[in-house]
């Protein structure tokens, strides 16, 4: 275990990470989502990451509200990834200790978070699932 507390987001972050623009809708989103088994992506503009969009979101656009009780299912999906994502996200850097990584994650209970460089450059992202092979692999050591 002790050597769980050595370890960085860098070395078990997933470096090629797919990515979304604003301008993609629901539909094409969920598709995504389908296709890749993913739950969730950071969302770039300009080479800058300006928020991340989840399924969760995707399930936000479907809750019920007093003035429409009933979403219309292709409005909805016309909807873009700018109106749904989250701008205001949780990020590390590639230095970040794995213990912290995992400490955001138990009190934010999210997923995956993005690693992003200095320069708030995109440079990977880290899953719990991630985090669980580290766990693994550090205890056999």
């Amino acid at each position: 275990m002790y050597k769980f507390l050595e370890q960085t987001a860098e070395g078990y972050m997933t470096r090629a990470v797919k990515t979304v623009a604003r301008d993609v809708n629901m539909l094409e989103l969920s598709e995504m989502f389908e296709r890749d088994d993913f739950n969730s992506y950071p969302v770039e503009e300009d080479g800058q990451v300006v928020g991340i969009v989840t399924k969760f979101d995707i399930l936000k656009c479907f809750a019920f509200t007093p003035t429409q009780m009933i979403p219309h299912y292709a409005d909805l999906m016309n909807r873009t990834v700018g109106d749904v994502m989250t701008p205001e996200f949780i990020y590390v850097r590639p230095d970040t200790r794995l213990t912290r990584v995992l400490q955001l994650m138990v009190e934010h209970r999210i997923r995956s978070i993005l690693v992003l460089d200095n320069t708030q450059r995109l440079v990977g992202i880290i899953s719990r699932e991630d985090v669980i092979a580290a766990l693994k692999t550090t205890a056999r050591e």
